[in-house]
């Protein structure tokens, strides 16, 4: 079994075109370091609807120049199957290590397929990539990204045409032909050939972003913001001067794209620890928001004054806020969220006479809602245009936090302000997240297997009125691996995260509240009530 190992190992090393991982692959081969080569050998990394993502590394396994020749071809093979001979493929990067180098092979491997490639001019945030897509008409993008994802990580994201990411079957088509690739060798990747893009597609996307904001609007709060060391702050500062906002106070610490990600554990404005540059920041200028992107700028984080400090608003919150002020502006066509976000964006679509739409987590299914006009993820993500971009785009949904803002700001009042309203209008709902990271993966299957065999029937003191596999799919939805519990007056849902080792399950909670008197008492309740369904919810999941 060694010696197969091994085998295995120097066939890998043979071909990697990879000098950095070749001398890595060599050191673990010459060391015999059986539990790393089987950690990096023991299947592929699987191409999915987040098409790649994994820890940078020699191997199958990990994130590197062969798998993602590997994966470039496969996505060319079947793009040339479904009729797009001598399409275009754009092709983006963020600033994570070896991000350029991918993009690059992958417009290689494009150009050697007879398909036509374009590269973005540098590091741009991820919505300009899937702007480009529509806007230059080509048949599919890439985004070399891992997100918020820790700076060990690299990703691949694919999207076709329409500017939306993968879906099934596509994936399953792409990842056949990958599957088909017998050897680098027989790849196809000529040194020249391939567009290197000016910024007139940065600009056409910065034109774009005046169709977001109400002509007219104030134009008047401060902010500041953190690029969290990735790629948004040319962006945001040139979309945030076109619109005629105040110029944002930069987190200088965190302005700059940087890969090791130096000041924060994770490079997620959800995690804990990560805003704290930013709340600094605020508390010496006193700005009227704090805005953060993550380090590709496809999500947007938004903090206000509450209490003499400052409060990160959760990805709900702004969900709503922004959902009020489209409809406040007249907004036509469909609301739409992921299962997993708060229902509450349903009740104001409701009460504005507007269409309403549930989705699958994840943008790839947002953005295929049909007369999408905003659609949002609980993960701090955003589509506030989907004319010009159909994924979230932390550049927009910052112009409009902030248009939102600065309208409040002319009367008086602020966001939390309208957050009351809609709690007095619609019931208090608040949510919660409990997530828990592993380094065993058999930790979820174990947690999902066993709420499926001893389904909980009380959470929170509350009944649960209907419990749902959703691996069997419902009337609206395809199967996915989750279960939805309904309560009285709560709900729950449970999911393995896609693209990182983590159980997430979703909690929310509606309480009525007749008058704004009536707040803090609604929110003491709805915290018991978050705080006991987590509680339950570990012990039933034997967490």
């Amino acid at each position: 079994m060694h010696d197969d190992l091994i085998a295995r190992a120097k066939a890998w090393l043979a071909e990697d075109p990879d000098a950095e991982t070749r001398d890595e692959l060599a050191k673990l081969i010459d060391a015999a370091d059986h539990a790393e080569l089987t950690a990096r050998f023991s299947g592929t990394l699987q191409f999915g609807t987040a098409g790649l993502r994994g820890e940078l590394g020699a191997g199958p396994m990990r994130m590197n120049r062969a798998v993602v020749i590997r994966a470039a071809a496969g996505l060319a093979a079947y793009l040339k199957k479904q009729g797009h001979d001598h399409g275009l493929v754009v092709i983006g990067y963020d600033a994570r290590h070896k991000s350029e180098d991918f993009a690059r092979d992958t417009a290689a491997v494009m150009t050697g397929a007879g398909l036509r490639a374009a590269l973005l001019p540098r590091p741009l945030p991820t919505p300009v990539l899937a702007f480009a897509i529509r806007h230059l008409g080509a048949v599919a993008g890439v985004e070399v990204t891992a997100s918020h994802n820790p700076p060990r990580d690299n990703g691949y994201k694919v999207y076709l045409g329409d500017g939306s990411q993968i879906v099934p079957p596509a994936d399953a088509g792409i990842a056949a032909e990958i599957d088909a690739i017998t050897t680098l060798a027989s790849v196809p990747r000529p040194t020249t050939g391939w567009e290197t893009l000016d910024d007139g597609v940065l600009d056409a996307y910065l034109a774009r972003t005046d169709a977001v904001l109400a002509p007219g609007s104030p134009r008047t709060a401060r902010t500041v913001y953190t690029a969290m060391h990735g790629v948004g702050k040319d962006t945001l500062l040139a979309a945030f001067a076109r619109a005629g906002f105040p110029t944002p106070t930069l987190v200088a610490e965190q302005a700059e794209p940087d890969p090791d990600f130096p000041t924060v554990a994770f490079p997620n404005p959800e995690e804990p620890g990560a805003m704290d540059l930013a709340f600094a920041k605020a508390r010496e200028t006193n700005p009227d928001l704090v805005i953060a992107n993550d380090p590709d700028a496809d999500r947007c984080a938004v903090a206000v004054p509450d209490g003499g400090d400052w409060r990160m608003l959760r990805g709900d919150e702004v969900g709503a806020l922004l959902a009020a002020h489209l409809v406040t502006r007249g907004a036509h066509g469909t609301f739409a969220e992921s299962i997993v976000s708060s229902s509450l964006l349903g009740r104001i679509a409701e009460k504005a006479n507007l269409p309403y739409a549930e989705t699958l987590t994840g943008f790839k299914w947002i953005a295929r809602v049909d007369g999408l006009r905003y659609g949002y993820e609980e993960a701090l993500g955003y589509c506030v245009d989907p004319d010009g971009v159909r994924d979230k785009d932390g550049i927009t949904a910052a112009l409009l936090i902030t248009e939102l803002a600065s309208t409040l700001k002319e009367d008086g009042r602020t966001l939390l302000d309208l957050l009351d309203d809609l709690a007095v209008e619609h019931g208090l709902h608040a949510t919660d997240q409990l997530s828990v990271r592993v380094e065993d993966l058999s930790v979820i299957a174990n947690a999902m297997r066993r709420l499926r065999e001893q389904p909980p029937t009380r959470l929170a003191g509350l009944p649960i009125t209907r419990a749902e596999d959703l691996t069997r799919g419902t009337a609206t939805l395809p199967p996915t691996d989750g279960l939805r519990y309904t309560l009285d007056g709560a709900r729950v849902i449970v999911r393995p995260s896609g693209t990182e080792p983590k159980l997430k399950c979703y909690l929310e909670v509606v309480v009525p509240v007749a008058e704004h008197a009536g707040l803090p008492a609604a929110r003491a309740r709805a915290t018991d009530l978050l705080s006991a369904l987590k509680r339950d919810l570990s012990a039933a999941a034997g967490l």
